[in-house]
């Protein structure tokens, strides 16, 4: 099974996958900008973990060896999706961070559930022969 059947008019893979990449590296960043205190420290952690996730199991499912494999792929890389924005979400209210800072990142995590949404969706949908 290839993504370039699921992924066909949203992005191409290439473009997902640099996207998913660059979505971890702007976390990455953010991490080793905050605070320099326990609440900082566990929270930065957490999201750093959920957010490089992203990209890895994106990757994975590329290299699927069935459909129902990329779906759970491609599922697993939602609920870490849901999970970033929960801590990036906590991070502003916890007031480690100013959500103005988090504007672009937390667009970008919307956008991105929106596109593995779809691509889960399309792939599950029975096929029009």
């Amino acid at each position: 099974m290839k993504v370039e059947e699921s992924v066909s008019d949203l992005d191409k893979p290439s473009d997902l996958r640099e996207r998913t990449t660059n979505f971890a590296l702007r976390v990455i960043r953010l991490t080793s900008g905050l605070p320099q205190n326990a609440a900082a420290r566990v929270l930065g952690g957490q999201v750093l973990r959920s957010d490089t996730s992203v990209g890895a199991q994106f990757r994975e499912g590329q290299r699927a060896r069935s459909k129902a494999e990329f779906v759970s792929k491609m599922q697993s890389a939602l609920q870490e999706l849901d999970e970033t924005a929960y801590w990036l979400e906590l991070l502003v209210r916890a007031d480690l961070i100013g959500d103005n800072r988090l504007n672009g990142l937390r667009g970008e995590t919307d956008e991105l559930i929106a596109i593995f949404t779809t691509i889960v969706k399309r792939t599950k949908a029975p096929s029009v022969s």
